[in-house]
């Protein structure tokens, strides 16, 4: 059974870095897109980032500049570096992966607050 499993959540004072890592165990065959969702309490689900095979990316406009997707040397590995975060990036990020069908990962919580 497939799964994407998240990691590197966690509390941060406003400025600081974070970085999220995503890894499927299990083989999935023909990943087109790998990225990052969140939602935080109260608003809906929304993409932070997106990577594709071809290594092409896509951003939120609010995360433009600061959060940087990128796909690791292992397969089907993603990472989301967070820089200079706000209390409103505070959120549970879902890891993402497109295939023949969709897979999401359980969540991991990041707050920003002093």
């Amino acid at each position: 059974q497939v799964q994407l499993v998240e990691s590197g959540g966690g509390l941060v004072q406003p400025g600081g870095s974070l970085r999220l890592s995503c890894a499927a165990s299990g083989t999935i065959f023909s990943i087109s897109v790998m990225g990052w969702y969140r939602q935080a309490p109260g608003k809906e689900h929304e993409l932070v980032a997106a990577i594709t095979s071809g290594g092409s990316t896509n951003y939120a406009d609010s995360v433009k500049g600061r959060f940087t997707i990128s796909r690791g040397n292992v397969k089907n590995t993603v990472y989301l570096q967070m820089n200079s975060l706000k209390p409103e990036d505070t959120a549970v990020y879902y890891c993402n992966a497109i295939s023949v069908i969709t897979y999401w990962g359980q969540g991991t919580q990041v707050t920003v607050s002093s």
